[in-house]
């Protein structure tokens, strides 16, 4: 039997198709099934519950679906754990994303890279570490698979810490592959690539078509040139400027890619993101919270004039509700591929995963070894193992290490509880230019934050 267990599974948006995924699994289901559905919102997990007997029911599965707000009752005895939380998240995003902006530091964003990401990693790296640290004990040979952001800083942070394996999870490659696949007019079942680097900071390698084995590199050197600057400007702009310098393509997006570089606000604009009037009152005092913005020209402006501030919230950049169904009654996949990596866990049949975030180890050459890195791999019984990569051009690979030291005294300062840490990541941050704004800044964030923040002292 197959015991998984899903911490933060109360998401209306990712709980539901995230279980029906494991449901859709024959090899997860065949021998039997334990899906231990755990969340402190017990009206959301009442909904993803409900959603799972459905699907369980009519697909005739045997699993059993257990709810629960009890973590460690979810947890013991586990074959694997995911992980998808996030506290208050847009109140927080918000000050993540402008708290720094204020003082100077012209952050894109602020969600997986920029100052205002080290305060994001670090609310859930406290979460996320009492749940691994949970897991040493209750089931210590379980996988974790987390899809919580950032990515890169949370895994480091339990890989550097705990004897737990864990990989993060994200569909940022896929959106790059979807890109080349637009730009190339080759469909993305005859496109064969490998990206590493770091998420949402990804290089491809090789960009070559299945069916021909003719590399692509030359005549997306063509396409990129022959276009319009305005087009598609929001999402690739600053990719094709990176494309140019560096020779190889970044993904997922400008928006993502540009958290890491100081000079990105050349190419993305950030203004909207979260956009309010601050003669109002800031949103996290008066719960007038905007739906995150990542992409402009993708913005529905045609909307309802009045806004209801009471209607919950959307996932940043969503428009719509998520369907769980095709026109014909099947049931959709979320495209993620952490039911990928259960089943090859289980039946030990070989998988190739186009992206997973693992302790580098010597994969990609020319970065640390210690640093959560995102690369291919394959899987099975034995676990995931990563693909040895060829080293990441110098340039490229210059500005990850600086991120790689950011993380790794970004760890060290939840590990010690220390704030002279912190100030040495944000100090080291490329958007930072400013001594005494940072120190401002920092205490802000640490007053601010303080009851889902760690201590630091």
């Amino acid at each position: 039997m197959v015991k998984i267990a899903y911490i933060g599974a109360g998401s209306l948006q990712f709980g539901p198709i995230i279980v029906q995924d494991i449901l859709m699994s024959t090899t997860l289901c065949q021998n039997g099934l334990e899906i231990h559905l755990m969340d402190i919102e017990k009206n959301h997990l009442k909904h993803v519950v409900k959603h799972g007997e459905y699907v369980n029911e009519k697909l005739n599965r045997q699993a059993k679906i257990i709810a629960t707000t009890d973590r460690d009752e979810a947890i013991k005895g586990a074959d694997f754990v995911i992980c998808a939380l996030e506290k208050d998240r847009n109140v927080y995003w918000a000050q993540d994303f402008h708290i720094p902006r204020k003082y100077g530091f012209k952050q894109v964003y602020g969600e997986n890279g920029g100052v205002g990401s080290l305060f994001h990693a670090l609310r859930n790296i406290k979460v996320i570490m009492d749940l691994a640290r949970a897991m040493e004990t209750l089931c210590p040979k379980a996988l974790l698979l987390n899809f919580s952001n950032p990515e890169h800083k949370i895994c480091e942070a339990v890989t550097r810490l705990t004897s737990i394996k864990a990989v993060g999870l994200c569909h940022g490659v896929f959106m790059g592959r979807e890109q080349l696949s637009e730009l190339l007019d080759v469909p993305l079942n005859d496109l064969q690539t490998k990206a590493c680097g770091i998420n949402h900071f990804t290089w491809f390698q090789e960009i070559a078509q299945k069916s021909t084995g003719e590399d692509l590199y030359p005549k997306l050197r063509e396409v990129e040139k022959k276009g319009d600057w305005l087009a598609k400007w929001h999402e690739l702009a600053l990719g094709r400027i990176l494309f140019r310098r560096f020779g190889q393509w970044p993904s997922p997006a400008s928006n993502h890619y540009g958290e890491y570089i100081r000079w990105a606000e050349e190419f993305v604009i950030p203004q909207l993101q979260f956009f309010y009037d601050p003669t109002e009152g800031h949103p996290w005092e008066n719960n007038q919270i905007p739906e995150g913005v990542y992409t402009v020209d993708r913005v529905d402006y045609e909307r309802e004039w009045i806004k209801d501030w009471s209607k919950k919230l959307l996932p940043v950049g969503s428009t719509e509700e998520i369907q769980l169904e095709n026109e014909d009654g099947s049931f959709k996949s979320s495209g993620e591929i952490a039911t990928q990596i259960m089943e090859s866990v289980v039946s030990n049949e070989k998988q190739w995963l186009e992206a997973v975030n693992v302790p580098n180890k010597g994969a990609i050459p020319n970065l640390p070894d210690d640093l959560v890195v995102e690369l291919p791999a394959y899987c099975d019984a034995e676990g995931i193992q990563p693909i040895s990569m060829e080293p990441i051009p110098e340039g490229i690979a210059a500005t990850i290490r600086l991120h790689a030291s950011i993380h790794q005294l970004l760890v060290e300062a939840y590990n010690e509880q220390s704030k002279d840490k912190l100030l040495q990541a944000i100090l080291i941050e490329p958007t930072v230019n400013s001594y005494r704004n940072a120190v401002d800044m920092c205490n802000e964030m640490l007053t601010l934050q303080k009851e889902v923040l760690p201590l630091l002292n």
